[in-house]
């Protein structure tokens, strides 16, 4: 297992590498568009639809979604979707907590009503991130804030993990975890304060959006998991040989890109 991960690893690292920041927006927009397809089709399978028709039905209507944003896209549309989106991130928060005595979410459609809005937001907000004057600079930042959070919470809690973060989604979470992420977060932040040179105001307010954007990663992570839990599979597809799915890759980034993307348009560092 591990030599497969590094393997993938390995195999894919250069071309998400380039896709990311080596290619021009609108190459940028269609490889993300790809990836979040490949996350669409997964995504019905954690809903439930596991008919290849109905499948296939799913992912077009997120492609055609992304199609009609894509080229609408109004600053104002883009800006208000991403508001929704986190606060329905606030409401998976509660039912991450509360799982599994809540309900409105259970239900098939309901799965896949939310990956429609989770699936096209991640896109806008990744977009969005994009377009910006420092965009490069700042979507470096999130996926280093989302790896950051990871890491640090994979050493926080193989070195003092006891308490559980949340036993009956993800057992293997700590609370220990969850600290060391977010100091991982803040030395990150940090280091960006200082390279985007500002002033101490924007950089505390910077400061906070990025952990606020580590716990949303954590909450991404942790309400895939639920859904996969309620679905009774282990990863959401088998298509990164021993990393799982691509949702499995991105469920963090799903819930932290929307939460970044608003702080900083917010803050105006760009």
């Amino acid at each position: 297992m591990l030599k497969e991960r590094v393997w993938t690893a390995v195999l894919l690292a250069p071309l998400v590498l380039a896709g990311l920041f080596l290619s021009s927006l609108e190459v940028f927009k269609l490889f993300l568009a790809a990836i979040v397809l490949l996350g669409a089709w997964e995504w019905a399978n954690l809903s439930s639809l596991s008919v290849f028709a109905v499948r296939f039905a799913y992912i077009s209507l997120v492609a055609a979604l992304i199609a009609a944003l894509n080229y609408y896209s109004p600053d104002a549309v883009f800006d208000g979707f991403l508001l929704v989106a986190v606060a329905f991130w606030g409401l998976a928060a509660f039912w991450v907590v509360r799982y599994p005595s809540i309900n409105g979410w259970q239900k098939g459609w309901q799965r896949a009503l939310i990956g429609v809005l989770v699936l096209t937001s991640t896109w806008m907000a990744l977009v969005s991130l994009r377009h910006l004057p420092d965009g490069g600079v700042l979507l470096l930042m999130l996926l280093l804030l989302v790896w950051g959070a990871d890491i640090g919470a994979y050493f926080a809690g193989k070195r003092w993990g006891r308490a559980k973060l949340a036993p009956s989604v993800s057992p293997g979470k700590t609370r220990a975890g969850l600290w060391g992420g977010l100091a991982s977060c803040a030395l990150i932040s940090l280091c960006f304060v200082f390279y985007l040179e500002l002033d101490l105001l924007s950089g505390v307010y910077l400061l906070l959006t990025a952990m606020i954007a580590g716990l949303a990663s954590v909450l991404g992570d942790l309400f895939e998991s639920m859904l996969k839990r309620h679905r009774g599979i282990k990863d959401s597809s088998r298509l990164l040989p021993g990393h799982g799915g691509i949702l499995d890759r991105i469920d963090s980034i799903t819930a932290a890109a929307p939460v970044f993307v608003v702080g900083v348009q917010l803050l105006s560092i760009s």
